[in-house]
């Protein structure tokens, strides 16, 4: 293979699972921290996270640092019947029941139960943990909710662990399932590596696999740009690192360059030869995964959660992914708002939480585009972004870059791929769209405000009203914005969690609430989950307490702290 070509003493990036490679970022020790803590308590803890995203990491840390009297049954398959899931768990805690076609789940539970009254007299403690749980029926739900009853004046005999994708979070806010909900003790989301944490996970792996000290295979450019087609997701780390490395070896090149990068990009998604733009920003959002990466989850549905507990790194698997076939580019007009070029994005609805912009984004029209309008549009997306800031006075330096990366609180920039104006609208926020200019060069236009017909841009030093046709047919959907990013932020808050982002969010909601005290000083404790709770349901969010980027969006936009379109009258 290719690793003696680069001096690795075996491939980085394989599909081999091993412990080796094990990498545990800040947030896997909190989500760990959180479980252990959830497990003393009794009752049900939860796990939640996007798919590759290392669940299965903290579950095999979690595993190995259970004490010796603990008893664990491990559910890989949640899908089945509600007497077959009883009668799997009786397997694995070793309960003894009359097994026959037509055992009742009365006979089951009663079983179940014996088990753990035996184990309590033994001084034991029981596990059991559920993988995929956002497969369990609610009725299953249910029934695992009743195992729960038995208990002594001091403890839960039964502590439950679920883990699952985010619909789980939906699947345990349904109103029949109230009384689960209210059980959970400990609860945890968890995110995709930020744009740090990509680059030390492959700086790891790579010198696990005997990179020499002070060699650089992977450039820091190039480690961006992962981060930026990853979406921060282990799993698709490995995978285009991978990717990668056999290209090199392959050109007989011994470090990674932005082609190399593009072509396994295109390997990867389908991408057909002609360079698109890299157009990844973030983790895949619920309900918004696009058909590449729903495809690659396809091919890892067969992975059983014990083959990777019992055989390394959750985040090393085969890609089996078939890739889809690519859609054409029509055009869009003023008069028929179209599809515009709809390439693999990771995320559609949440800003980018690095704050990172990509400048060298490689669209190109599958067809010649109109002659561009004489418009002096801007050619620099800084210079774009930073007409942007100043005429909405946003908080940004005021030298180099206008995307902060400071840690102080200030607006960031993320990134999205539209398809229609009609988004545009609905997403109501200024920003930058990108354009293909007639030559294959790229423009930027600063864009203030919007209707069905026109937009409202900066040239020339001063607001103009410019015809949507004039450029629909140009735009890439590519759109750049600013985000308000308070102190401390990164990623998402959950319960447990403090610092000065906790803090600050406890006081926009005391100020929101015209009350003397906030909720908290600098720890995210139940009343201001609760609190965000209902905030997230007045939003139409999804109230799971978390307080994530779209929470943090439509709070900052209630606060004014991020400006909305302005308003232009519809023309005659």
């Amino acid at each position: 293979m290719y690793h003696p070509f680069f001096g690795l003493q075996e491939p980085a990036f394989a599909i081999a699972v091993n412990p080796r490679y094990l990498y545990m970022s800040q947030q896997h020790r909190e989500a760990l921290a959180h479980l252990l803590f959830g497990l003393r308590g009794g009752g049900f803890v939860q796990l939640t996270g996007e798919v590759g995203t290392g669940k299965t990491t903290i579950i095999r840390c979690l595993l190995e640092q259970l004490p010796s009297d603990t008893d664990i049954a491990l559910i890989l398959n949640p899908m089945a019947s509600v007497p077959e899931l009883l009668s799997t768990i009786c397997d694995e805690l070793g309960a003894r029941y009359i097994s026959d076609d037509d055992t009742s789940v009365k006979t089951l539970t009663d079983a179940l139960y014996d088990r753990l009254l035996d184990n309590h007299g033994r001084g034991r403690k029981t596990v059991l943990l559920i993988d995929e749980a956002q497969s369990l029926s609610a009725e299953a739900l249910e029934q695992i909710r009743l195992l729960t009853n038995l208990e002594t004046h001091t403890e839960k005999l039964l502590n439950i662990i679920l883990v699952g994708q985010p619909e789980l979070c939906d699947l345990l806010a349904q109103p029949s399932l109230r009384q689960l909900a209210q059980r959970i003790t400990a609860r945890f989301h968890l995110n995709p590596l930020s744009r740090e944490e990509t680059a030390a996970y492959i700086q790891h792996r790579l010198q696990v696999a005997g990179l020499a000290s002070g060699s650089t295979l992977i450039p820091e450019d190039i480690q961006t740009e992962v981060h930026r087609f990853s979406g921060g997701i282990p799993r698709l780390i490995n995978i285009i690192c991978e990717r990668m490395l056999l290209g090199a070896y392959g050109q007989n090149r011994n470090v990674i360059d932005r082609e190399l990068f593009r072509q396994a990009r295109r390997e990867i998604t389908g991408e057909p030869a002609s360079d698109r733009p890299s157009t990844t920003a973030a983790p895949t959002p619920k309900r918004a995964r696009p058909a590449w990466l729903a495809s690659a989850i396809a091919g890892f549905a067969g992975i059983t959660l014990g083959a990777l507990l019992f055989g390394g790194l959750g985040n090393e698997l085969p890609w089996q992914a078939t890739p889809e076939p690519e859609p054409t580019v029509p055009k869009l007009s003023a008069a028929s708002p179209s599809v515009a070029s709809e390439v693999p994005p990771t995320n559609i609805t949440a800003p980018d939480a690095t704050g990172s912009v990509d400048t060298d984004s490689e669209a190109m029209p599958n067809t010649d585009p109109p002659a561009l309008p004489e418009r002096p549009w801007p050619r620099k997306l800084d210079d774009a972004l930073r007409h942007l800031a100043d005429h909405f006075s946003l908080s940004v330096p005021t030298t180099g870059s206008p995307c902060t990366e400071s840690p102080e609180p200030g607006h960031a920039c993320g990134r999205r791929m539209l398809t229609t104006w009609n988004e545009l609208i609905e997403l109501d926020r200024p920003g930058v769209l990108t354009l293909i200019t007639p030559e294959r060069k790229l423009a930027y236009i600063p864009l203030l405000g919007l209707n069905d017909q026109q937009a409202l841009t900066w040239l020339e030093g001063r607001p103009q009203t410019v015809d949507w046709a004039d450029v629909a047919q140009l735009w890439t959907g590519e759109f750049h914005h600013f985000w308000f990013r308070p102190a401390g932020f990164d990623g998402g808050l959950s319960p447990g969690e403090r610092g000065p982002a906790v803090r600050w969010l406890a006081e926009q909601f005391a100020e929101l609430d015209s009350e003397a005290e906030p909720l908290s000083r600098d720890r995210y404790n139940q009343p201001l989950q609760a609190r965000v709770e209902i905030f997230q349901r007045a939003e139409g969010l999804t109230p799971d307490g978390l307080f994530g980027e779209n929470t943090l969006n439509q709070l900052a936009r209630r606060l004014g702290l991020d400006p909305g379109l302005l308003p232009i009258a519809e023309a005659p």
